[in-house]
C-alpha cells in the first residue's frame, strides 16, 4: 500500500488491484482520477475519501468512476481497514462469479454444439430406423400374403376333397366377414376369423368318402370319435405356422358349446374363444341346410329357427341374436349383402316384392325368374303349387319400395 498526503493509494491483492483516493488533490481530482481508472482499467475497484464540502466531487466520482464506495473525512482507521477487506472480498467474489459466468457460457455453448451434432444423429438414425421399419412392414405384408395364399391353397385342397354339396367355406367365409363387419371387429380378429372359415375342415383331409358323406348325427362308435377329432387334427396340422396360432385356436374349439357338452374340451360359455362361438354359428347355418349334419337338408329360415331355439345351450345367445338377425337383414351367405335383402317362405310374401334370385322347382324347373314383381295373383298361384307338389319354397326379395327389409 503506497501513499502520501493527498495521493491517491493503489492496493494489489492476488493481482486484484484496488484504489483509494482523496477527492481534493492538486493538479487533477479524485472524481476525474477514477474516470480515467474506470475507464483504463475497469476491473480495478475504486474508492474515494471525500469530506462534507467535497459533494460535487462525490457525485461526480459515483457517476463517471462508478465509484464503489466513498468514505467520509475523517476516517476512523479501523473501520478503513475493514472497508478495504470488505471492497476486496467483493472484488475476489465479483471476479469468481465472472469466471463462473464466463465457463457456464462456454459450457453452454459446448452443449449447444452437443444437441446440434446429437439432433443431427437422432435425425440420421431416425431416418435408419424408419427405412428398417418399412422394410419390415414390406417383410411382414409378404409374410401375412404367404399365409394368406397357404390359406387359399389349403382351402383349395379341401374342396378337391369334399363332395361339391359339401363344399362350404365360399359360404361361410362371406358370413364371417359380413358378421366381423357388421360388428365392428378389430382386423387382426376379422382375418383370424375368416381364415378359420376357409380352413375349418383341414382336419376331415384323411377321411375317406363314407365318413365325408355322412351327416354328422348318424356317424356312431369309431365313426363319431373320428368325427369329434376332426377340429383338433385341424389345429395340429397348422401348428408350424406361428401366425395361424389364433386362427387354429379358433378352429380347435368351434365344436364346442355353450353350456360345456361340446368337444374337445368341454370348455363352457366365455371359456369358448370369440371367434370359435362365431365359427360355430356360420357352419352349422351353412351345414344344416346342405344336410351336413341332419339326414335331410333344413330350409334357410328354418336352419335359423333352429339356431335361435338353440341359442344358450348350444350357442352364445347374444351372439346368436346378432347372426341371425345379419341373415334376416342382409343374407351375405346367398352373396346377396347389403342390398336390402330378405329371405322368406311364400306365406311372408306380400305384392310390390321383388324377387332377387331365379326360383327353381327342386326338379332344376324354372318357376320365376330374377326381377319379376310380385302381385297378389301371382303369389297365389305359387302357393298353390307348393301345396300341389308337397314342397315349400324359400324366396330372395327385396322389400316393396319405402318399406323397410
Amino acid at each position: 500500500m503506497t501513499s502520501t498526503a493527498g495521493s491517491p493509494c493503489v492496493l494489489l491483492v492476488d493481482d486484484d488491484p484496488l484504489v483509494l483516493t482523496d477527492s481534493l488533490m492538486p493538479g487533477m481530482d479524485g472524481a476525474e482520477l477514477l474516470r480515467q481508472v474506470q475507464t483504463r482499467y475497469p476491473g480495478c475497484l475504486r474508492l474515494m475519501l471525500t469530506g462534507q464540502a467535497d459533494l460535487n466531487a462525490t457525485i461526480r466520482a459515483i457517476n463517471e468512476g462508478q465509484l464503489y464506495r466513498y468514505i467520509a473525512k475523517p476516517w476512523n482507521d479501523a473501520e478503513l481497514r475493514q472497508v478495504l477487506q470488505q471492497a476486496l472480498a467483493y472484488q475476489q467474489s465479483e471476479r469468481e462469479r465472472q469466471r463462473l459466468e464466463a465457463l457456464t457460457q462456454a459450457q453452454n455453448r459446448e452443449l449447444a454444439e452437443l444437441n446440434a451434432s446429437l439432433e443431427a444423429r437422432v435425425e440420421a438414425r431416425t431416418r435408419e430406423l424408419r427405412q428398417v421399419a418399412d422394410m419390415l412392414d414390406l417383410a411382414y405384408a409378404e409374410l401375412k400374403q404367404s399365409y394368406v395364399t397357404a390359406t387359399q391353397v389349403f382351402s383349395r385342397l379341401i374342396t378337391l376333397r369334399l363332395p361339391e354339396r359339401f363344399q362350404t367355406h365360399a359360404q361361410v367365409t362371406d358370413l364371417l366377414k359380413a358378421f366381423a363387419e357388421s360388428q365392428g371387429l378389430d382386423a387382426e380378429l376379422s382375418r383370424h376369423l375368416t381364415m378359420a372359415g376357409a380352413l375349418y375342415n383341414l382336419g376331415k383331409l384323411g377321411w375317406d368318402d363314407h365318413l365325408l358323406t355322412t351327416p354328422s348325427e348318424r356317424l356312431f362308435a369309431a365313426n363319431r370319435e373320428a368325427y369329434k377329432r376332426y377340429p383338433v387334427t385341424g389345429e395340429g396340422l397348422l401348428m408350424t405356422l406361428d401366425s395361424l396360432d389364433d386362427t387354429a385356436r379358433i378352429i380347435r374349439h368351434h365344436r364346442e358349446r355353450w353350456n360345456g357338452s361340446g368337444y374337445p374340451d368341454h370348455l363352457k360359455g366365455d371359456e369358448i374363444p370369440y371367434g370359435a362361438r362365431v365359427l360355430a354359428l356360420a357352419v352349422d347355418f351353412i351345414e344344416l341346410q346342405r344336410g351336413m349334419i341332419l339326414q335331410r337338408r333344413m330350409p334357410r329360415e328354418d336352419a335359423l329357427a333352429l339356431l335361435k331355439r338353440l341359442a344358450g345351450r348350444v350357442y352364445d345367445p347374444e351372439l346368436c341374436e346378432a347372426f341371425v338377425t345379419l341373415c334376416i337383414e342382409q343374407a351375405p351367405d346367398l352373396g346377396l349383402g347389403g342390398q336390402g335383402v330378405l329371405v322368406v317362405d311364400t306365406s311372408r310374401l306380400v305384392p310390390g316384392m321383388i324377387l332377387v334370385r331365379d326360383l327353381h322347382t327342386e326338379t332344376g324347373m324354372l318357376l320365376l325368374n330374377e326381377g319379376k314383381a310380385l302381385t297378389a295373383r301371382l303369389i297365389e298361384r305359387l302357393m298353390h303349387f307348393e301345396a300341389m307338389e308337397k314342397t315349400r319354397y324359400q324366396l330372395v326379395v327385396r322389400p316393396p319400395e319405402g318399406d323397410p327389409a
